[in-house]
């Protein structure tokens, strides 16, 4: 099997199907040609025929949700919401037996977010226990035997088995990024500050992101398009909004990084990376062979200290009150934070920082980055989720990034792309991803007319 079949192209495999994505289910409302209290009915009977086997949700009721009221512009839309963030009317477990019957006073203000706009939250999605390491019960849609990836594991896993149209995640270090490359779906990781995270459990104050799950890079432009903003964000103008899809960038010119030896990529995602970046030359592109500059390799060793020290002030408590409830993946973190000193914690803040802006000039005549969010197909077993460190780059930096599904590996599993671009130009990575999305979709169909 070509590398280069789009994943939504494939028969359908196990959980993994093609069903209607967001703005094919706007599309329906407007027309009159569904209600959605029918299309909420029909997202929850698909969510509760896979849930035993998958087990993406921490909370699905027994029955289908009342549909939002009003008629606002995610009217019928089902979505999935990370057990991190809060809901008054479900519970929120923030992935641990501490919180098991934790029920919030108020919704986080995205949930309260999704409903003005007159979404519908289906159900809580797993996390693993505080966004850390410690899995939870979801499985790989493609394949049980296997990891969806964390820490948004059911968010990633809802969206691919067709339970929701979208899925909220969060992502400290390759949270959302590689469940979607490991699931086959689309995964956006906005720009540092670019959704309020007032109302969702802290991992890492200066890492933490708040992103997404779709189907497709315009559901994905579409969402995040309406949910920018709010209360501590700090990019406050809301994207332009494409109800008809997002206008591809014309021609751009992509930098082709080589990841760094560690983690080293299977032989299956180096051979994606080459046959996409020659597509995309044939398509009209420019791809060039890109380096970073010596100073970005700080960047992990950076993560590791502002995760650790923010980890330790967030969940120090916590492991101490409950030592037979929290993980030892947890305390590891928590002890690894402790020993971290105030001035490594304010050097790597304000290296964080400084690079952030060099990376924007690093890149000086490309449009974006080409590299992968995975380093191949989704690991077997569910005692671990797969090595986020693809990822760590580009959430420590804060700038905006998105995973793509673009091939199937030798194991019959997804394997994808990760497109980034610099921080604060969102609207641009999004441009360029619905460019490649196109670009790849155009030789899946030329190859099977073949």
């Amino acid at each position: 099997m070509t590398f280069l079949t789009l994943v939504m192209a494939l028969p359908n495999m196990n959980f993994a199907q093609d069903h209607s994505g967001l703005l094919e289910i706007i599309s329906m409302i407007a027309a009159a040609s569904a209600q959605a209290q029918n299309l909420i009915a029909a997202s929850h009977a698909r969510a509760a025929a896979v849930e035993p086997d998958l087990r993406a949700f921490a909370y699905l009721p027994s029955e289908p949700p009342i549909a939002s009221a009003g008629n606002g512009p995610l009217a019928g839309v089902a979505v999935g919401v990370k057990d991190l963030i809060d809901t008054a009317d479900m519970p929120t477990t923030y992935g641990s037996p501490v919180y098991a019957d934790h029920q919030p006073n108020e919704d986080a203000w995205v949930v309260s977010r999704l409903k003005d706009l007159s979404a519908t939250v289906l159900g809580k999605t797993v996390t693993t226990e505080f966004a850390w390491r410690e899995p939870g019960p979801t499985r790989n849609p493609w394949n049980p035997r296997h990891t969806p990836g964390g820490s948004s594991s059911g968010s990633a896993a809802a969206v691919a088995s067709g339970s929701v149209q979208a899925a909220l995640g969060t992502q400290t270090l390759g949270s959302i990024l590689r469940p979607a490359a490991y699931c086959g779906v689309v995964g956006l990781k906005p720009s540092f500050g670019t959704i309020s995270l007032k109302g969702v459990h802290p991992l890492s104050q200066s890492l933490d992101h708040l992103g997404l799950f779709a189907r497709s890079v315009d559901d994905a432009a579409y969402l995040l398009a309406l949910l920018a903003g709010g209360p501590g964000a700090s990019r406050q103008a809301p994207l332009q909004i494409y109800p008809e899809g997002v206008d591809p960038f014309p021609a751009p010119r992509i930098a082709w990084l080589r990841p760094a030896a560690t983690p080293a990529l299977d032989e299956s995602q180096s051979a994606l990376l080459a046959q996409v970046a020659a597509l995309f030359r044939d398509a009209g592109a420019i791809v060039e062979p890109f380096t970073l500059p010596a100073e970005f390799e700080q960047l992990p060793a950076l993560s590791a200290t502002l995760c650790g020290a923010e980890g330790a002030a967030n969940f120090g408590a916590l492991v101490t009150r409950f030592p037979d409830k929290t993980s030892a993946r947890l305390k590891a973190l928590v002890e690894r934070g402790a020993s971290i000193s105030a001035t490594e914690y304010i050097s790597a803040r304000a290296r964080q920082l400084a690079l952030r802006a060099d990376f924007t000039r690093a890149l000086a005549g490309f449009d974006g980055v080409l590299t992968t969010a995975a380093t191949g197909e989704a690991p077997e077993g569910l005692s671990d989720t797969g090595d986020p460190g693809l990822c760590v780059p580009w959430t420590t930096l804060g700038v905006p990034a998105i995973a793509l599904p673009a091939g199937i590996g030798p194991r019959g599993l997804p394997i994808g792309i990760q497109l980034v671009a610099p921080f604060g130009e969102d609207l641009k990575l999004l441009r360029i991803a619905k460019w490649c999305e196109t670009s790849l979709a155009i030789k899946t169909g030329r190859q099977q007319s073949e």
